[in-house]
């Protein structure tokens, strides 16, 4: 009989394995999608409890509300920045295949502006040779924004599976929203976990989904913002298009935004445009540098309690893996393993001194 019921229970937990691999290779091509919708969802889940209150406990009404203020607050701006930018991407794209734009002739005249000595050592290692840098300069730039253009072609094309992955998002946003505490009790008694365990490590998976969505997302946007406007006075041209780079570069902590303002006020000095270039240095050192270092620690490290250069690490290893949804899921799963350790580690300690 014992045999019987651990034959039933080893076929039974094979078959929960089974069935749970093929769901997810059948949402994979809606991962994303499923992954900013359940985002989303968590982010504006203290909306929902407020609203909820206020329209007397009619849950699909708070809801349906939830989702038309993600839309405006959230979605409806980011569609418009991104059909902004990918015109301004096209754009550049025409000027460098005209020659209107060189990108060679740039790092021509930054070259030139350098000091003696600091030419020599360019020559040394075989960088002075300019007709042929420019070249590969011009040519590396075309092929990026041909490179972004195709895949705003693609995008254009596939029209449909974008609606339906849109739509899909919205469909699951607004009963995430609604069903949320249902939920987390279904998967808080599915985890067969201690319950201690169980509410530390979901406890943890949300503030970590809120404060690296929320810190990273409002550090980027103060740091395009910012970066763009200043690029924008000093008539940069793309000045919206280096803003958006600003802010997605500035998802990696520490470096970020700095890879796009600081060889601008380079070529800037180099050129002789020395009030520009400096005010754009000290712009970026003192103001935008400064949000990143004020809000990043206060948004994102004081909730998950990362230090920095695990935040750094898992940023760039998760976006390598996963694209820019990896600027979310790195973080969480660094945070989902530290928190695991700490969990050993105390029960470790509180065996030893049980058995003391």
């Amino acid at each position: 009989m014992d045999g019987n019921h651990t034959l039933h229970r080893i076929s039974f937990y094979l078959l929960l394995f089974a069935v749970s691999v093929a769901l997810c290779f059948v949402l994979a091509p809606f991962f994303s999608t499923v992954l900013w919708g359940s985002i989303l969802a968590l982010i504006f889940q203290p909306v929902q409890r407020w609203l909820v209150v206020r329209f007397k406990r009619r849950r699909n009404l708070a809801a349906l509300t939830t989702l038309l203020l993600c839309l405006v607050i959230v979605i409806l701006p980011a569609i418009f920045v991104a059909g902004t930018l990918i015109q301004q991407i096209a754009s550049a794209y025409a000027q460098i295949r005209s020659g209107s734009m060189d990108i060679g002739s740039y790092f021509s005249q930054v070259v030139h502006a350098l000091p003696q000595s600091l030419q020599n050592v360019l020559a040394r290692y075989d960088l002075m040779d300019l007709p042929g840098l420019q070249e590969r300069l011009s040519a590396g730039a075309a092929q990026i924004s041909q490179f972004v253009a195709h895949q705003a072609l693609n995008l254009g094309q596939n029209t449909i599976q974008f609606v339906v992955s849109f739509g899909v998002m919205l469909y699951l946003f607004f009963f995430l929203v609604r069903d949320a505490r249902e939920i987390s009790l279904l998967v808080r008694d599915a985890i067969p976990l201690d319950e201690q365990h169980k509410q530390h490590l979901l406890r943890k998976f949300a503030t970590v989904i809120r404060a690296t969505v929320k810190g990273n997302v409002v550090v980027a946007l103060v740091q395009g913002t910012l970066g763009g406007l200043a690029l924008w006075v000093l008539n940069v041209q793309g000045a919206l298009l280096w803003g958006v780079v600003m802010a997605l570069l500035s998802l990696l902590p520490a470096v970020g935004a700095a890879l796009v303002w600081a060889p601008v006020a380079i070529y800037f000095i180099a050129t002789g445009a020395l009030v520009k270039g400096i005010g754009l240095a000290l712009f970026g050192t003192l103001v935008i540098g400064t949000v990143d270092n004020v809000l990043r620690p206060v948004l994102v490290g004081k909730d998950t309690r990362l230090p920095d250069w695990v935040v750094l690490i898992s940023t760039l290893g998760g976006m390598s893996l996963f694209g820019i949804n990896g600027f979310v899921i790195g973080p969480l799963i660094a945070a989902l393993f530290i928190s695991c350790w700490d969990l050993f580690r105390r029960d470790q300690h509180s065996e030893e001194h049980s058995d003391d």
